[in-house]
């Protein structure tokens, strides 16, 4: 397989086309940290998503290998789901770096490490966050970091859940005006608000059901369900807590209306 700098010689040269080189550089190109790791570095450029480091079981020095491995080849790199043990390795190794700055999002468990003056790029998208509680606010925060990352724009409005239904109008009816292409809906114990949202507007809606709640529709089950039986059409649902899945996917669809328009 030819690396980035053959491709970009053989482009230089002539010896193939633009197209073929954005083929080439689409590729799935691996690498890999200690046998024990593959990177897929040009995720990104394939699929518009970037690869996220998934901390919660991994060992703080491979992770810390990772990450080292990773911004050898990119100007940033998101961490989720970190440990204090993670976030401490992460902090002591480039918290006083000149290269690096480090954002540290801790209610959604996740730290971007990024080049000195890399900005993510701009793509106009526009992605409405909701939460249903408090307790939803983790799994929105991360959504709102990888839709950041993504190049959108995000709004968000949380614990305006159905137990108080006359809180929703106000903060959907902003995001209206401002015209979001996609609504996140994160909500646990029985996960109505999704639906709800998704009857009141003309943009999808992603529901994430929250691992809150107790009893039969314990750990986020409940709230699962009701979302996958909803009757509202335009309602889609991504597994329990998987922020960075609703992020993404809003991402996408968002940056495409932008786009297209």
């Amino acid at each position: 397989m030819s690396n980035i700098k053959d491709i970009l010689e053989k482009l230089t040269k002539q010896e193939i086309s633009i197209e073929e080189a954005e083929n080439l550089l689409k590729v799935n190109i691996v690498k890999s940290v200690e046998d024990l790791a593959k990177l897929d570095i040009l995720r990104e450029v394939r699929t518009g998503i970037p690869e996220v480091i998934f901390a919660e079981k991994k060992d703080p020095k491979l992770l810390l290998e990772i990450i080292k491995s990773y911004l050898e080849e990119n100007h940033f790199v998101i961490i989720s789901r970190y440990k204090r043990a993670h976030r401490d390795f992460i902090i002591k190794n480039y918290n006083e770096s000149e290269k690096y700055d480090i954002e540290i999002n801790e209610p959604g468990r996740i730290i971007i490490i990024k080049k000195k003056n890399f900005n993510f790029v701009k793509k106009k998208g526009i992605v409405g966050i909701i939460t249903a509680g408090t307790s939803d606010i983790p799994v929105a925060e991360e959504a709102k970091i990888i839709a950041n990352a993504m190049g959108c724009v995000t709004i968000s409005s949380y614990d305006i859940g159905i137990a108080g239904l006359h809180r929703i109008f106000e903060p959907l009816t902003n995001m209206i005006k401002k015209k979001v292409d996609v609504i996140i809906v994160c909500a646990g114990m029985e996960g109505t608000l999704p639906g709800v949202i998704a009857a009141l507007v003309d943009v999808p809606v992603i529901g994430v059901p929250v691992s809150s709640g107790y009893g039969f529709g314990e750990k986020g089950k409940g709230a699962l369900i009701t979302m996958l039986q909803s009757c509202s059409p335009g309602l889609l649902v991504v597994n329990i807590d998987n922020g960075f899945g609703a992020g993404a996917s809003a991402s996408l669809i968002a940056n495409r209306v932008k786009k297209i328009n």
